[in-house]
């Protein structure tokens, strides 16, 4: 029976995991490829075009608390049925965008489906399946999503080329329908927690002279600003990548070059985690996720000779940070209430990482774009002072479990 259990499991975790492949390959990767072919065609400001996935993840941090409820209430397969739709909506909107007002009000429509149907959604619904199990799943969906643009990017080319990126979105919106839509209505739910995980959580959440309610307060407040520090940053990284390698000395073509091992370095620091992970507690993959990166932004900004290893460094840290998204509440707080915090962990992070790219622009452009990495490098070494903080909360009120 527990062998069926895990074969169960497997197929819910990957047919969640393509759903997820083609969720942030029709969203947040979208403006890499598509931008140049909209703007030739339109006219449209280049500017204009890539500010439609910033308000996409505007909308979607806006109604995450509200998307956490109403997986707490109804499960995980009605809200992420809705993604499906609200994705093929949105594309299709896209696609048939006759002026710009229209385009950026189908970029909210697709801001909506990834705020019911991206990672956070998708945690959510995960952890109250699975309860404290949940760490595997979460940690192999993250595997999946790792190569959104790696199945993506080359995909929207190959359309963009023979069809148009009007005709792509269409196809785009499609393949939610027809792929997406049906694997989600057939693998996603609610299934009970057992009792015992009952238990154990209402343990893990009773106020206590030892796990006062105020620490479990300041708890989530310093997780969700970790978490908002390491999204931010990594959004500004991603976006101004190239800018970055190329103030440091790279000539464009050998920054494109050293940007392909961005991907792999977060997919590789996701491996290590999956096989490794039941061994620890989460706090330490979050750790290792703040420390990483400011490791990174610290090589970059004093000129460290090896780039491909300072690049490897900063892009596992990133890589995980997804992980511990997900698995670090789930372990502080229980799988009870998981839902809910979710979507109050996703509200600010989403939201800073929708704003973070403008905010790193205006930095390039007021201060250069060395000083912006020393910003950046400031930030993340206060991250490694925040998560520190949690982890010894969480030592001096429950001290064996890490």
């Amino acid at each position: 029976m527990q062998q069926r259990g895990d074969l169960d499991r497997r197929l819910v975790v990957s047919a969640l995991g393509a759903v997820q492949i083609l969720a942030w390959g029709t969203s947040f990767y979208i403006p890499a490829v598509f931008a140049v072919p909209i703007v030739a065609d339109t006219g449209w400001s280049l500017g204009i075009v890539v500010s439609g996935a910033s308000i996409g993840l505007l909308v979607a941090g806006l109604i995450s608390p509200q998307v956490g409820r109403l997986i707490d209430r109804h499960g995980g397969r009605p809200v992420l049925a809705a993604s499906s739709l609200l994705f093929a909506a949105g594309l299709t909107g896209l696609g048939l965008a006759p002026n710009v007002t229209f385009y950026l009000i189908a970029w909210m429509v697709i801001g909506l489906a990834m705020g019911t149907g991206t990672y956070d959604a998708v945690f959510a619904a995960l952890g109250q399946r699975y309860g404290h199990e949940a760490r595997g799943p979460i940690t192999n969906l993250t595997l999946f999503g790792g190569f959104a643009s790696t199945i993506c990017w080359p995909l929207s080319t190959l359309m963009i080329e023979h069809t148009g990126w009007r005709t792509a979105c269409l196809i785009y919106a499609a393949l939610h329908l027809v792929v997406a839509l049906p694997l989600q209505m057939a693998v996603s739910g609610r299934r009970p927690i057992s009792s015992r995980v009952d238990a154990d959580v209402s343990i893990a959440l009773a106020p206590t002279s030892e796990q006062p309610v105020r620490n479990e307060r300041l708890m989530f407040t310093l997780v969700a600003a970790v978490l908002c520090f390491a999204a931010g940053i990594g959004s500004i990284v991603i976006v101004h990548f190239m800018i970055f390698l190329q103030a440091k000395g790279v000539a464009e073509t050998a920054a494109v070059s050293y940007g392909t091992l961005f991907g792999p370095s977060q997919v590789a620091a996701r491996v290590i985690e999956r096989l490794f992970g039941a061994g620890y507690h989460p706090v330490w993959t979050m750790i290792a996720c703040c420390v990483l990166m400011a490791l990174g932004l610290g090589f970059l900004a004093g000129g460290f000779p090896f780039l491909v290893l300072t690049i490897l460094i900063y892009g596992a840290g990133y890589g995980i940070s997804w992980i511990g998204r997900g698995t670090l509440p789930l372990a502080l707080f229980g799988p009870a209430r998981f839902p809910r915090l979710m979507g109050k962990i996703a509200f600010p992070s989403l939201i800073v990482q929708a704003l973070a790219p403008s905010a790193g622009a205006f930095a390039i452009e007021r201060f250069g774009a060395d000083t912006t990495i020393g910003l950046l490098t400031g930030l993340a070494l206060i991250n490694v002072v925040l998560i520190g903080f949690v982890l010894m909360i969480y030592r001096s009120q429950r001290p064996m479990d890490v």
